[in-house]
């Protein structure tokens, strides 16, 4: 029978049924962060199960407010580190080696085509950009993981995204998957992984494959699913070269988890990007989307450039290419923060740094903070803030705050203009 990727790994992967319709996994890795982890430790120990299934399968990272900013958030720190400690996991991020969960456990090699993976975090169906089954999941579902190293699922349908055409100059994934998720709507993928092909994102790097799986939950989606071919192969490869004779093999293994021919999709999609205009958020889900044009002018009191969905080198250097030789407005406050240390370091020996510096950018640590309003750029009631994040909910980045979603492309030039802006106006690199 014909199946899909996700049904693939379900099956690869089946512990057990206990009820028709509940599959219960095995899980390949299990994620940590201070926020949601701490939670999680505090009340297996509390029922004298302080054990993990298998430290070598946990990833741990202090991500969100890094460093702490007062004494709740050291403490969530300080129960990650210690409980880390106590089970000699050794993967694990502190402060000083510590980016963004969902850029930096991609960047140590941990996500494999056909991996199960799980973790306290919505986002975390990025990992599905690899071929993977990757889900967010609550406190009881990732104590079981931690403690059993299972989780159970209703199998998901599969919603298959058909992106072709050619991509627009000033287009990039992130005004793909918000027009895809302005189509779906934020409940149009529930209880389905989203499964995106076609000649778009076969053309596309690793990481704009993570952008669009990253804010496959914003339309509901459990995950959101690449196929893994050359492209995920060049970026594995140095992890995992030592298991493949050659790198054929290699493409032969990653190629059986691909959906087969024929196989049942809950429905279809199909897209052409070639007349795409650069896409933003209007109100406060993230399916209010529009075209720059309706949105052009609006101002905004601050610009953010990070996060798990465009805190990579590839958003760095598009967003400073548009910013190379101009200065932001002074009414604008703008924020960059690179989303790990490797890409902080890249940043720098590329003269991306010097470029936001220039600019007039503050640039942060790596961190999640100003993402949900934690640190590193929270709003005032009534501020307004352009931002290359994936939520735009009512008060995400500060109470009584606003949030327009953009790539970074367009995040760059909003700052220059103090007011939203349309990035095909602009030369990379020069003037206008």
């Amino acid at each position: 029978m014909a199946m899909t990727l996700a049904e693939k790994v379900f099956k690869s992967h089946l512990r057990d049924e206990p009820f028709p319709g509940t599959k219960v996994l095995d899980i390949d890795v299990v994620m940590c962060h201070e926020i949601t982890t701490p939670v999680a430790i505090n009340d297996l120990a509390a029922r004298g199960k302080d054990r993990v299934f298998d430290p070598g399968k946990i990833k741990v990272v202090i991500d969100h407010v890094t460093p702490a900013k007062d004494t709740k958030t050291a403490t969530q720190g300080k129960i990650l580190r210690d409980w880390a400690g106590r089970h000699k996991i050794s993967d694990f991020f502190d402060i000083g080696r510590n980016g963004v969960c969902h850029a930096i456990f991609p960047e140590h090699g941990f996500i494999r085509p056909g991996n199960t993976v799980i973790m306290g975090d919505s986002h975390t169906c990025t990992h599905g950009a690899f071929g993977a089954f990757a889900a967010g999941v609550g406190t009881t579902d990732l104590e079981v993981g931690i403690l059993k190293g299972v989780c159970a699922f209703r199998e998901p349908r599969t919603i298959r995204v058909d992106i072709n055409g050619r991509m627009p100059e000033g287009v990039y994934a992130k005004d793909v998957i918000l027009r895809v998720i302005k189509e779906l709507t934020v409940k149009g993928a529930t209880d389905c992984v989203m499964e995106f092909r076609g000649d778009v994102v076969t053309g596309m790097s690793m990481e704009s494959r993570m952008t669009l799986c990253n804010m496959a939950i914003e339309a509901g989606g459990t995950s959101g699913i690449c196929m893994p071919d050359e492209v995920t192969l060049d970026y594995l490869w140095p992890f995992i070269s030592s298991q493949y004779g050659d790198r054929k093999s290699a493409l032969e293994d990653f190629r059986k988890w691909w959906s087969d021919e024929g196989c049942d999709y809950a429905r279809v999609i199909k897209i052409d990007v070639s007349d795409l205009e650069p896409q933003v958020t209007f109100g406060y889900k993230p399916d209010e989307v529009t075209n720059v044009l309706e949105m052009e002018g609006t101002p905004v009191d601050q610009v953010y450039i990070g996060s798990c969905t465009n805190g990579r080198i590839e958003d760095l250097r598009v967003a400073a290419s548009y910013l190379k030789g101009r200065t932001i407005a002074p009414t604008v406050r703008g924020i960059v923060s690179p989303a790990t240390p490797k890409v902080f370091r890249l940043a720098d020996e590329e003269g991306i740094i010097k470029i936001f510096m220039e600019a007039g950018f503050c640039v942060t640590n790596p961190t999640c903070g100003a993402c949900l309003g934690m640190s590193n750029g929270v709003l005032a009631p009534g501020e307004v803030c352009a931002s290359t994040t994936n939520r735009n909910f009512s008060g995400r980045m500060g109470k009584g705050g606003m949030v327009h979603l953009m790539s970074p492309a367009m995040a760059a030039v909003t700052a220059v203009e103090g007011k939203i802006a349309d990035p095909r106006r602009y030369v990379k690199g020069g003037a206008k």
